[in-house]
């Protein structure tokens, strides 16, 4: 797998830009914390962050003011391949009642064995219960000097307010495009991939701003042998999106159904369809109401059109995980939004 093949090693090698300056930082703050809070979407690498966190406070080879591990050293190699006993991961989702918790407090008693500091890194953390963080919560107070804690979390409004208190939170958020593409293409190196950048910078867009989902998406079109933008246009179900709107702006309804019943016999994604769809026209929008973009686009629809198109479509996009036919919410949406139009002309 891609995603766990090229999962970066080291400070320098994290993807996310933002989160790599903080680490940076971090690593060399001369009064380091003792408990984190990491927060992002799925795929954004946090979990990958704090082993390299890990590593850096341990490697038996840093020397001075370097913070970056070695790789090569023992404790290096042991918490790459989970095997060292001074990190200790807990899944919260599956580990996330008070005796779980209470256990892994106890390993915060014992002192490292082999490196400087002992790691506990809690994934999914605002799956632990009300009793857990309650038992939790002293510790993060007052931690051993030799205790690291960096808590994992999607979502942050789960955890309760003192435990957010009490740590330093690394704000993940989602992945940049410029940052998704510069890991796709660092893969793509190893791989002896040859794509050009709009190819990548499309992966990027229909990644739902996820690393670990942008280098899944790679290893697929690479196992297919797809080459070429329409092929990945093809692949992902996008193909067209562009005449779509056209259609729209010029209010063919006829033009506008045939199309969308093509698009599903061919096997059309309608959810990244309709994902593109808002996204062009968040942009329209924004343009009509003076925003400067460096991608000037545009379109005859009028802003009351473009916001009510945008509001049909969201619910459109809601419906999707219900409908038993794909094609349906669009179907409607479009049918409402010209059915507002044709009243406005009769009147």
């Amino acid at each position: 797998m891609f995603y766990l093949k090229y999962r970066p090693k080291t400070v320098a090698e994290i993807d996310n830009s933002r989160v790599k300056e903080t680490v940076k930082k971090i690593l060399a703050s001369k009064n380091l914390p003792h408990a984190f809070l990491f927060v992002g979407q799925k795929g954004t690498g946090k979990t990958s962050t704090a082993r390299i966190f890990a590593k850096a406070l341990n490697c038996l080879n840093k020397k001075g003011l370097d913070i970056e591990p070695c790789n090569h050293c023992v404790n290096c190699l042991s918490i790459a391949s989970s095997s060292y006993t001074d990190v200790i991961e807990m899944d919260a989702a599956s580990n996330r009642g008070i005796e779980e918790v209470k256990s892994l407090i106890k390993e915060t008693s014992f002192l490292p064995m082999s490196g400087r500091y002992r790691v506990f890194i809690i994934d999914e953390a605002h799956m632990i219960t009300g009793d857990g963080f309650n038992a939790l919560l002293k510790t993060l107070e007052e931690p051993p000097e030799t205790s690291i804690f960096i808590l994992a979390t999607t979502n942050l409004e789960k955890l309760p307010k003192t435990i957010i208190s009490r740590c330093v939170k690394v704000n993940f958020g989602k992945g940049l495009k410029q940052d998704i593409v510069s890991m796709l293409k660092r893969i793509g190196a190893h791989e002896n991939l040859t794509y050009q950048n709009d190819f990548y910078s499309l992966i990027a867009h229909h990644s739902d701003y996820s690393f670990r989902d942008a280098a899944k998406i790679l290893e697929e079109v690479s196992m297919q042998k797809i080459k070429t933008v329409d092929e990945l246009e093809a692949f992902l179900g996008i193909r067209g999106k562009n005449n779509l709107l056209e259609i729209i702006e010029k209010k063919d309804s006829k033009k506008t159904f045939v199309w969308i019943e093509e698009f599903s016999q061919n096997g059309g994604n309608f959810k990244n369809l309709i994902e593109d769809i808002l996204e062009e026209l968040r942009i329209h929008l924004l343009i009509k109401k003076g925003v400067n973009l460096e991608d000037e686009k545009t379109t005859t629809l009028t802003v009351p059109e473009i916001s009510r198109l945008i509001k049909l479509l969201m619910e459109s996009y809601q419906l999707l995980r219900s409908t038993p036919i794909e094609s349906l919410p669009l179907e409607l949406a479009l049918v409402e939004f010209y059915n507002g139009i044709n009243s406005k002309v009769k009147n």
